[in-house]
């Protein structure tokens, strides 16, 4: 079989200089990400590992989510791996979380789910509410973070049925 492009040697030459073309600029741009991008976005503060770092500036509040009408556990050791320990963590389940970093890096509620892996994309935004020392939140994920507040995030999955939050019996008979 021949293939497009490769029956004729001057069309042969052209499809080849295209490819090779192709092949360089995805490689570079694969190298500009990896030198230039990647350690750039590594030295944020939300991404950043602090172990090795003096941080002047540190910050402890307690955080709970509700999660389609249950209260949902806060993970221990979020932020904390082997190789690395980042500007926000927990220590245990108890829904205090910690922030340091060498100066206020004006850190939101939304770095705090960045860093626990949690699927917001799986949430309907539309029903998402942010409440702050039990007042609602008019900045939602973008609410600032801030020393010995308590913030409390409600989601509703896209994929939750709220039929089931309703009762559909009649009420019983009084005797």
């Amino acid at each position: 079989m021949i293939w497009p492009g490769t029956g004729d040697p001057y069309k042969r030459k052209k499809a080849i200089k295209f490819l090779l073309i192709s092949a360089a600029v995805g490689g570079i741009a694969v190298l500009l990400t990896t030198v230039g991008v990647n350690p750039m976005i590594a030295q944020q503060a939300h991404n950043a590992c602090i172990q090795d770092m003096d941080t002047d500036w540190k910050i402890s509040f307690t955080f709970e989510m509700i999660m389609d009408g249950q209260k949902a556990e806060v993970q221990p050791n979020i932020g904390i791996t082997d190789e690395c320990q980042r500007a926000i963590y927990t220590l245990s389940n108890d829904g205090t979380v910690y922030a340091e970093w060498v100066e206020n890096p004006n850190f939101e509620l939304g770095h705090f789910l960045y860093i626990s892996k949690f699927q917001i994309r799986d949430m309907e935004e539309s029903k998402t509410e942010i409440y702050v020392n039990d007042r609602l939140a008019e900045n939602g994920l973008k609410t600032p973070l801030q020393d010995k507040y308590h913030y409390k995030a409600v989601f509703t999955s896209k994929n939750y049925d709220t039929s089931k939050d309703k009762d559909f019996l009649p009420p019983l008979p009084e005797n």
